[in-house]
């Protein structure tokens, strides 16, 4: 469904950008990476349902490393068809115990670097008539929790650049919206699991159960490859009047 275009998945490298990413390729997708950690296996691993992929390290939080990633893509596939802005820091505080330097930091990379990005892809999408752009918001981009002052107001942040976007292009073939998950095993909720594991004395497994009870009627978290399916409902014909929302795959969260 997606030959011949390309997509950009920032923090790729593992947990849900890496599912979006494979989820884009088995379409047929080209893949521009970016991210920290192991490269060469998930590359591979893309690189293995037949497409194309390259690697930019940018640091999400410099402007001026997010536009040398898009003229690196641009330069590797003609242009960004697909934008997934899904980088993003965790840091759990109260609001007076909480870093000025972790504030900084969280709101650049988790919400400044979705409008940098975007800005940058937007014109070669204007000019081709066509253009996806996938903000990875979260549940705590429409509630919040305590001790997440950062991460829910730049999640909050993603989720109104979602709107201004796809409102600014609503006449056009590029659309704008954000996926919003509640827990996912990514290796960041796995740190809240062994920290809360560590504090309760109990079991990995009791601790996955509690973190869940607290927010998840389902009991089960979301999987990256689930919210690569939707992201590939996004790229989709069935997706072009999908406009400006915020949808949650949160196991019931705020049916609540």
């Amino acid at each position: 469904m997606l030959k011949g275009k390309t997509a950009l998945v920032t923090g790729s490298t593992s947990g849900i950008g890496l599912g979006i990413a494979k989820a884009l390729a088995a379409q047929g997708a080209n893949i521009v990476m970016n991210g920290f950690g192991d490269v060469d296996g998930p590359k591979a691993a893309i690189a293995a349902l037949g497409v194309k992929v390259s690697y930019h390290g940018a640091d999400m939080s410099r402007p001026d490393e997010i536009a040398a990633m898009m003229a690196f893509a641009a330069e590797q596939f003609g242009r960004v068809d697909i934008l997934v802005n899904n980088a993003g820091i965790q840091h759990v505080a109260r609001i007076e115990n909480f870093p000025a330097e972790r504030w900084d930091a969280i709101i650049a990379i988790n919400m400044s670097s979705a409008f940098h990005a975007t800005r940058l892809a937007l014109p070669a999408m204007q000019a081709a008539g066509w253009g996806r752009i996938i903000n990875v918001a979260s549940v705590h981009g429409l509630v919040a929790s305590a001790e997440k002052s950062a991460y829910v107001t730049a999640k909050h942040g993603v989720v109104g650049l979602t709107k201004v976007t796809a409102l600014e292009n609503a006449s056009t073939g590029i659309t704008c919206n954000a996926i919003c998950p509640g827990w996912v095993l990514t290796p960041l909720v796995q740190k809240q699991v062994d920290a809360k594991a560590a504090a309760l004395g109990v079991s990995n497994d009791e601790a996955k159960k509690l973190l869940l009870g607290e927010k998840e009627p389902s009991l089960q978290f979301t999987t990256p490859e689930e919210l690569g399916a939707l992201a590939v409902f996004f790229c989709s014909p069935a997706g072009n009047n999908v406009r400006g929302v915020a949808w949650n795959m949160d196991g019931g969260w705020l049916a609540q």
